[in-house]
């Protein structure tokens, strides 16, 4: 018998954790660590739906029932074509000027994942984490408060053919329950501002291996034009959402937790674009300027900053 049939049968994995170590030949410390962070979330698993919303405050219950309900497909199909739409996912327009953005935090997803254990934070229907496990991560999780969202990031990953490297999971981003130092790479996607970071950013930096790397990308509190949207359009967000839209305090207090990593600000015009899109062109290349230039780039729609954990 080979060491790695060895190993996968000492650790007793099931036979999709098997296909899991075989494609991507880890070393041993590699595979402890999967095949605990593996058995830890099957612990996660059995917690019933009762005990789960047990663990939850009000304002954590509201975001659940929120996203249950934004990512409900049948739901959304239903209403497409209605004014009701418009209420709830009349910004998805806006979504189409975030090109360039999407393309970095994806180039980023791309050098940092492969052969390493990646994490989808708040993952809602799990795009970043099914694209690393693509990209070659020897693992890779995400995990949503939503039950809707955990159901379709799974789904999705039978559609796509990643069921080998992939695993979702229902749980709280700011108490997940994984394993202490067990992650090496983490992309926070537009959910921060979900949370309190009082909590968040702690439990980001326990999860995280020491050298490990976390990307976020995030609205940003400046823009009065923007501030006003969020404004008058109360009904697409939480109302904890739409209070804690993250500003560079927001990034000055992460950096009590965190190495502090490369700020950059995108799109300072070009969601313009998503109403106009024939005028997206101009915008877009105009912005290539203005989120250079001081105190400009914070009149950008996202920013996105990396977190490091300092290797002991």
């Amino acid at each position: 018998m080979m060491e790695q049939d060895k190993l996968i049968e000492s650790a007793r994995v099931k036979p999709c954790e098997k296909n899991l170590i075989i494609n991507i030949g880890v070393d041993m410390n590699s595979f402890n660590n999967i095949a605990s962070l593996l058995e830890c979330i099957d612990t996660i698993d059995k917690i019933s739906d009762q005990e789960w919303k047990a663990t939850l405050n009000d304002r954590k219950v509201k975001e659940l029932e929120f996203h249950d309900k934004d990512r409900d497909k049948d739901l959304v199909e239903k209403i497409k074509s209605s004014d009701t739409y418009e209420k709830f996912y009349g910004n998805k327009k806006y979504y189409t000027a975030v090109r360039r953005s999407n393309d970095y935090i994806k180039n980023w997803i791309k050098e940092e994942s492969a052969g390493k254990v990646f994490l989808d934070y708040a993952c809602g229907n799990g795009a970043n984490a099914l694209f690393a496990a693509k990209c070659g991560a020897a693992l890779s999780l995400g995990f949503d408060i939503s039950g809707v969202s955990v159901k379709n990031a799974k789904d999705a990953a039978m559609e796509e053919g990643v069921v080998a490297n992939t695993r979702f999971f229902q749980a709280d981003a700011e108490n997940t329950k994984l394993p202490d130092n067990s992650i090496d790479v983490i992309v926070c996607s537009g959910m921060l501002h979900h949370l309190d970071l009082s909590y968040a950013l702690p439990e980001l930096r326990r999860i995280l291996k020491p050298g490990g790397k976390i990307l976020a990308g995030e609205a940003l509190d400046y823009n009065p034009a923007i501030k006003l949207y969020r404004m008058i359009t109360p009904s697409m967000r939480t109302d904890w959402e739409k209070a804690h839209i993250l500003d560079l305090s927001d990034v000055r207090f992460a950096t009590r937790f965190l190495d502090l990593h490369k700020i950059r600000y995108w799109h300072v015009f070009g969601y313009i674009g998503g109403k106009f899109p024939v005028l997206f062109p101009f915008f877009d290349a105009l912005d290539i300027f203005l989120e250079k230039i001081p105190y400009i780039q914070r009149m950008a729609w996202i920013f996105t900053f990396e977190l490091h954990k300092k290797l002991d």
